[in-house]
């Protein structure tokens, strides 16, 4: 019987988010057997909510200080040293990087290791819209494309993920696979239960918007939609279950508006504010494939969203929620249009159940990583 493939997965900190859950999730459902996982990550801001402390204590990692959000050249090189020196140390078969900073320092830091170990590295998203100033993105572009030359593998979690890089000129289409997230949520709870929990009126309609509270999110963009809701539905609570750089800013601007806005911070139990929903709000200006739109979908929730990144892979306009422009009047419009129309509302979350169970198992996004990470291991043997 062969030896487990040796994987190493590289991020710079798990917030709670996306890649965080995904990560968690693909080295719990791995067969240990056949596999052998390991985390190497830096540790979050002081306004970030740690995945790792909160939900995947179960989690084997190595936390490397200068390993987080922040970008500091000197730093960074250090970072790249100690994990070239990791690297050699646990000889892995596999090596995957996720996310922007990581991608950059792993791969630097396998290649100072001389490794001979597969290199795979997952775009949750992209950096190409929304982040930079157009100078800044060219040379985050240009910085993807040399890195992506010597990467075996790259993992795009929607086709328009994937589609945009390569416009980009970044990697070839031979290089990708597409692997969508693998959702799962706990059994809800009761509906009035959940409501009790929150302190939420039973009979309010509830709009929320669940996830880290930064600017790519657009919280004043959500506020503005708000404001312009209240007057067409005032009866409407809008809930945030989110934390992040931008939710103080968020806070006084409701208390300042008197905004009908019931403001959660980070919450561990996001089924338990789902359940409290009618409907998921998401006002951002990209986004990879969220999951906070997947989860919705599950618990039967119609969703408006802005037509951004690959939201659209996620949501099919008219039939499992509602898309719009990016911009606090159309999202006002499509919220409203969603609450003046209940029976609209009571379609979309049914097709959107369907949908999300279709398309977001748990076990095929596990099953496509063991896929992978065999292949790259065969391909190095026959080349050994």
């Amino acid at each position: 019987m062969s030896r487990p493939i040796r994987v190493v997965h590289v991020i710079a900190r798990m917030n709670v988010g996306g890649p965080a859950v995904l990560i968690a999730s693909t080295m719990r459902g791995l067969d240990p057997d056949a596999f052998q996982s390991r985390l190497l990550t830096g540790y979050c801001a002081d306004d970030e909510a740690d995945y790792l402390d909160t939900q995947a204590t179960d989690i084997p990692v190595e936390r490397l200080e200068g390993l987080g959000r922040s970008v500091r050249p000197w730093s960074d090189l250090v970072v790249a040293g100690t994990l070239a020196r990791r690297f050699r140390e646990l000889r892995p078969d596999v090596i995957h990087t996720h996310t922007a900073k990581a991608g950059v320092v792993g791969r630097v830091a396998a290649r100072l290791a001389h490794t001979d170990a597969a290199l795979v590295h997952s775009y949750h998203g992209h950096l190409l819209h929304g982040y930079f100033s157009p100078r800044k993105t060219q040379a985050v572009i240009g910085l993807e494309r040399r890195l992506a030359a010597r990467t075996d593998r790259l993992v795009a979690v929607a086709e328009g993920v994937r589609d945009d890089l390569l416009a980009a000129g970044v990697g070839t289409a031979r290089q990708y696979d597409v692997i969508p997230p693998g959702v799962d949520l706990p059994p809800l709870p009761d509906r009035a239960v959940a409501r009790q929990a929150l302190g939420i009126d039973p009979d309010r309609p509830v709009v929320t918007m669940l996830g880290r509270l930064t600017g790519i999110k657009r919280p004043d963009r959500f506020a503005d939609a708000v404001a312009m809701v209240r007057e067409t539905h005032p009866e409407a609570l809008f809930v945030v279950a989110g934390s992040g750089d931008e939710e103080e800013g968020l806070r006084a601007r409701v208390e300042r508006e008197r905004l009908p806005v019931l403001m959660l911070g980070w919450r561990s139990d996001p089924e338990l504010v789902i359940a409290a929903s009618d409907a998921l709000l998401l006002t951002s200006d990209n986004e990879g494939t969220p999951l906070s739109l997947i989860q919705a979908g599950l618990a039967g929730l119609p969703v408006v969203a802005t037509d951004v990144g690959s939201v659209g892979s996620v949501v099919t306009d008219g039939q499992t929620g509602l898309l719009c422009r990016p911009s606090g009047v159309s999202v006002a419009a499509a919220v409203s249009r969603l609450l003046s129309d209940p029976g609209l509302a009571r379609r979309l979350g049914i097709q959107a159940q369907i949908s999300m169970r279709e398309a977001y198992g748990m076990d095929r996004m596990i099953a496509s990583h063991a896929d992978l990470y065999r292949s790259l291991r065969a391909g190095r043997l026959v080349e050994g």
